[in-house]
């Protein structure tokens, strides 16, 4: 089948600890504000750093708002004709740990609330979607449901694609994540040479794709590249040989020169496995052009499913306000020859690349830029 239509991203929206709103969020990583919090209710006698919403609404309440934010904001009077792809690491885990730890019993668990198709689940009921798919491939979920939005509507199977990136805390994942020895008790310093460890977070993260634009900030999703390296169930290649072929993959769907990306917004999740074998990938990569990399997961803490998404949002208001975002405060580099910037840059840049890696070599990223027509 020919491909030959774009993929735009048109409207988008997300919740997270850094902010309720998509403008909260990108200026909250602009002024490099603290959002991540200190808890030590998840982990047994360990205080660690989360990244939690702060809200009185409950985690449903605002997924439902935020999808309703994205429609209202639309040029559709509803889905019946869009796809509904969801990205997620945990499904409904949180709702059944609520139900369990509030019962101390299994018996009032509903079953269609706890498996990965939980969210989807949840917004068929709300919202009249011609059909749905999960995705939960760990912390590329969504990455994989943004590529495989772009791949139907390039291939003219679906005009209007809605991805929802989404993942709650749950004591599953902050507790499994204690036990591979990877959180830090404090907010995350991704690529600080004297890093602790990731935060694990919460997130919503939902863009509404579509094959044409309905604005001059639409911002396109120009190529997605994947890999599977499979050096190990939760570490990645060391030298970073996967990240780097899905790099380059993303960079050849894309039919551009890497010399064109002037921002790269990184896995980066802190921990001393992830950060040193992406930033050998992207030097590897990138030896005689120098991006400016940087990870919004200081600010955001590791959203796990939605990472993706949110991060595609990131990256989107990047090129639209024409500003990369900062790093956290590094202090000392790991690698003298990757760019870093502890504070935002005002550029004229048209493509960023956009990292997600996961456990299994599951590797994700995806180029997005301003369209030509911009």
């Amino acid at each position: 089948m020919t491909t030959n239509k774009k993929a735009f991203i048109n409207n988008y929206e997300a919740v997270s600890c850094a902010g309720l709103n998509a403008e909260q969020l990108f200026a909250s990583i602009c002024e490099k504000k603290d959002c991540i919090t200190i808890d030590n209710t998840y982990v047994q006698d360990r205080e660690v750093a989360i990244g939690k919403i702060k809200s009185d609404k409950t985690f449903n309440e605002l997924l439902l708002e935020t999808v309703l934010k994205v429609l209202k904001s639309s040029t559709l009077n509803n889905f019946e004709n869009t796809l509904l792809i969801v990205g997620s690491s945990v499904g409904g885990m949180n709702e059944t740990e609520r139900v369990f730890f509030k019962d101390s019993s299994y018996e009032n668990i509903d079953y269609r609330k706890h498996p990965i198709d939980a969210i989807a689940y949840l917004l068929k009921k709300e919202f009249s979607f011609y059909d749905d798919i999960s995705f939960s491939t760990a912390c590329t979920s969504s990455a994989n449901a943004l590529g495989y939005a772009k791949e139907v509507i390039s291939k003219g199977i679906y005009k209007n694609v809605l991805v929802v990136g989404v993942d709650a805390l749950s004591y599953t994942t902050v507790c499994g994540f204690s036990a591979l020895s990877v959180l830090s008790s404090k907010p995350c310093t991704p690529f600080e040479k004297n890093r602790e460890g990731m935060n694990v977070a919460e997130a919503i993260a939902v863009l509404l794709i579509q094959d044409e634009k309905v604005a001059s900030s639409s911002v396109e999703i120009c190529g997605v590249g994947y890999s599977s390296d499979a050096h190990h169930m939760t570490q990645p290649h060391p030298e970073g040989h996967g990240a780097a072929k899905a790099m380059q993959n993303a960079i050849n769907d894309a039919k551009i020169e890497k010399e064109k990306i002037l921002y790269i917004n990184a896995h980066g999740t802190g921990t001393m496995a992830n950060d040193s074998s992406e930033l050998n990938a992207i030097s590897l990569l990138f030896d005689t052009s120098k991006p400016y990399v940087s990870s919004t997961k200081a600010f955001t803490g590791h959203t796990l499913g939605a990472a993706g998404a949110i991060e595609a949002i990131i990256s989107t208001m990047a090129l639209q306000k024409q500003i990369i975002p900062p790093s956290k405060d590094i202090k000392a580099v790991e690698r003298e020859d990757v760019l870093f910037s502890n504070e935002a840059l005002n550029k004229e840049f048209s493509y960023v690349l956009s990292n997600s890696f996961a456990f299994g070599g599951n590797n994700t990223s995806i180029l997005l830029g301003l369209d030509d027509d911009n």
